[in-house]
């Protein structure tokens, strides 16, 4: 019944007074025997239709199963999907990491790039150099710094390097690839050919493999070993060679270069250039580093060794280049301005402006005002040319000028002489102040040309020198 006290509303359980509970009893039974009731007389108990119930657990039970089924299903589907072969799926090498052998260099074996490098890396030297240039507005000494790289020639402690690396150095620091630090000491170098050999005081050192230059071909794998930017020490980069004997003028110096496409950047200079045989075939020295406005990539020189292997030798022993050939003359680029002048026939050539006396020229004949027109069989139209041939000879060794003189044609011997080791550093000066001033080709002094190596660029075609 309903209750308005406790607004209550129960369902009483009582059975019947004439029958006892079974558990046969009909569900029908039980139902009728439900009364309305109020009062405390009875435990109250909430009940729920049994039929309900049953069925509530069925659909339950069904839902359970139909769960367990579906998961069983998917996560069998899931598997399969993530296991097809193809897809999802990451593969790892079990391939063991390349042991890397440390070969000797024989001359007869193509290495891989890697045995290359474990090879010669031992052999590669870092370079820092302190100097001073100059002065500030307060007339103190203005620092300079400036790195590059090497490698060594001997075990008793040779470097090998590039004469713009080492030229204005005060101090001169190696450094080897297991960390060991030396000061060197410059033994002398030559400014044409762009060498220079430094020394320090160890035992045992390795030294590198010499090749042969002359039998690169374009095409060929090479390797350079150096310190980029004065402090990417040991890297390595590789690449082909792009050109052979290329002639390039670097700040008007004319050079015999290995053309190739490996990276060369600022602080590769003076560092080698193997071949894939492990044989040092070029020492890095310049780069091109812009054409008018536009900056060009993979156009790197190195010098080959077989030009220069002699003169290392003459350096190590004597300090200079003994041999190297002296012309005895100021002379310069003949120009039409110069021929319209003096009324001259030619209007190219190499103008002799004085002659040294007792020198080669004095002795062969040359007076001021003669024109040298031919080195045997080389047309020689600038005094870049008459560089570059010069460079084909030694002192003591002749050859046949021909010459412009007074409206014709004529020849005389030459024995080339030595150049004096108390000049070694000015010949080029002397051999080509006349030409700059008169040619107006606007060649960098060369005093200037280590500031310029090391960050100063002016417009126009540039071959850089990497410091």
């Amino acid at each position: 019944m309903y209750n308005d006290e406790e607004n209550l509303y129960h369902y009483s359980y009582q059975k019947d007074s004439g029958q006892q509970g079974t558990s046969g009893s009909s569900v029908d039974d039980q139902l009728n025997s439900f009364q309305y009731h109020s009062g405390p007389q009875q435990p109250v108990q909430e009940m729920k239709p049994v039929k309900k119930n049953r069925m509530g657990l069925r659909v339950t039970a069904l839902a359970l199963c139909c769960a367990l089924l579906g998961g069983a299903v998917g996560g069998g589907v899931a598997y399969y999907a993530g296991n097809r072969p193809g897809e999802t799926s990451v593969n790892v090498s079990s391939r063991p990491a390349t042991q890397v052998s440390v070969n000797t260099v024989d001359g007869k074996t193509a290495m891989s790039d890697a045995e290359v490098y474990a090879a010669n890396v031992n052999s590669v030297v870092s370079i820092n150099v302190t100097g001073t240039s100059g002065t500030n507005f307060f007339g103190q000494a203005v620092q300079t710094a400036s790195a590059g790289s090497g490698f060594i020639l001997t075990k008793d402690g040779y470097i090998v390097t590039n004469y713009h690396v080492v030229k204005d150095g005060e101090t001169v620091k190696v450094t080897l690839y297991s960390g060991d630090e030396y000061e060197a000491k410059y033994v002398g170098g030559d400014e044409d050919y762009d060498i220079a050999v430094i020394k320090v005081e160890a035992t045992d050192l390795q030294p590198v493999t010499l090749g042969d230059s002359s039998s690169l071909n374009v095409g060929d794998h090479v390797l350079a070993i150096g310190n980029p930017l004065g402090e990417l020490t040991f890297s390595m980069s590789g690449g082909m060679v792009s050109c052979v004997n290329r002639a390039i003028n670097v700040d008007g110096t004319p050079f015999n270069m290995i053309q190739t496409d490996a990276s060369i950047n600022p602080g590769n200079s003076g560092g080698p250039l193997f071949n894939q045989y492990g044989e040092v075939v070029g020492i890095v020295s310049a780069k091109y580093s812009s054409t008018g406005n536009e900056s060009v990539e993979g156009l790197g020189f190195a010098i080959p060794i077989n030009d220069v292997f002699a003169m290392i030798q003459d350096i190590m022993t004597n300090g200079y280049v003994t041999n190297k050939p002296y012309l005895g003359v100021t002379a310069g680029t003949m120009t039409k301005q110069m021929a319209s002048q003096y009324r001259y026939d030619v209007t190219s050539g190499v103008f002799i402006y004085s002659v040294e006396e007792g020198g080669a020229a004095d002795q062969a004949g040359l007076k001021m005002g003669d024109v040298i027109v031919k080195v045997d069989d080389t047309a020689i139209t600038s005094m870049e040319d008459l560089t570059v041939v010069k460079k084909q000879y030694s002192a003591g060794d002749t050859c046949t000028l021909t010459i412009y003189r007074e409206g014709q044609e004529t020849t005389v011997e030459l024995t080339w002489g030595a150049v004096p080791a108390d000049q070694q550093s000015n010949v080029s000066d002397e051999e080509q102040t006349q030409d700059n001033s008169q040619s107006g080709n606007g060649y960098m002094n060369p005093n200037d040309l280590f500031n310029y190596f090391f960050g100063n660029r002016f417009s126009g075609n540039s071959y850089r020198q990497n410091g």
